[in-house]
């Protein structure tokens, strides 16, 4: 019982978290999952497919029934728990879409794929700006691409729940082709233009000072995309070459990580025609920028 009450904990009369026993590197001390409201809640990030979890999820909700179980993107650390907790519950699964939805057009030799959840299909897709609601509650949906073209955030106009758009241990890891900079960017900006929020991350604690962390990891992208430029000035380069010069102190465990941040700036910078590839764009491709 010590385990589960460590685990579950309140963050506000009407909020509690259940904290998933799956840390990582990427994850912190693991997934949060968050249910809002007390009469007919709402459960936002089911998180892995652990029993342990699943149990205390219901534990916390105390056999209420939610009304929705929201899942901000289709990571399995995030949504494999979903169909369990629905069955369990018989509260339907809500989010953008499944794991394809609202990625740009594939392209071969980018890799990607790591932790997605391929089989994840919500009962009830929702799009920006659409409410989800219960007593006491009231939850508008954002469409934040660029970690997951999938990827929503959930505004209640005081929090945010910004799921890996926007953590406070950690910068957001985006991997080509699920993810893509240019999205993540213009999400950000979207994001900090809502004003003064308290951010309510999937992984990692509260941050208090939620807009002001957004424009942090904003200005975090573009000093990194200002950084690959200068690097192409020096000649073409690799994804990895540039991620090993730029992230220097990266620990080994998260330079592979760091390579794929590197490529999805390279693709956005390509986009935009301020680069290009020597032959087909791949992850071993060499890069050059433009004069």
């Amino acid at each position: 019982m010590g385990a589960q009450a460590d685990r579950t904990a309140r963050f506000g009369p009407d909020l509690v978290r259940v904290l998933a026993g799956n840390p990582s590197p990427f994850t912190a001390e693991g997934t949060n999952t968050w249910i809002l409201g007390n009469e007919a809640p709402c459960v936002i990030d089911p998180g892995p497919q652990m029993p342990g979890h699943l149990e205390e999820i219901r534990a916390a909700l105390g056999g209420r029934r939610p009304v929705a179980i929201v899942v901000t993107h289709a990571h399995l650390d995030h949504s494999a728990l979903a169909p369990l907790l629905a069955a369990r519950t018989g509260a339907p699964v809500l989010a953008f879409g499944d794991a394809r939805t609202g990625l740009r057009p594939a392209r071969d030799g980018l890799g990607g794929g790591s932790g997605v959840d391929w089989a994840f299909r919500p009962d009830r897709r929702l799009r920006d700006g659409d409410v989800v609601e219960g007593p006491g509650w009231r939850l508008v949906a954002r469409h934040t691409p660029g970690h997951m073209g999938n990827h929503l955030c959930l505004d209640d106009g005081r929090r945010l729940f910004s799921g890996d758009h926007a953590m406070g241990f950690a910068s957001t890891v985006i991997s080509p082709p699920e993810g893509d900079m240019g999205d993540y960017i213009e999400s950000l900006r979207r994001l900090t233009a809502l004003g003064s929020r308290r951010l309510l991350p999937g992984h990692g604690a509260p941050v208090e000072d939620g807009l002001g962390r957004l424009r942090g990891l904003l200005a975090h992208r573009l000093a990194r995309e200002a950084e690959v430029l200068t690097a192409l000035e020096a000649g073409p380069s690799t994804s990895a070459a540039l991620a090993d010069r730029i992230y220097r102190t990266v620990p080994e465990a998260l330079r592979e990580a760091a390579r794929r941040n590197v490529l999805a700036h390279l693709l956005d910078l390509e986009r935009r025609g301020l680069a290009f590839a020597d032959g087909p764009v791949a992850m071993t491709a060499s890069f050059r920028r433009v004069a």
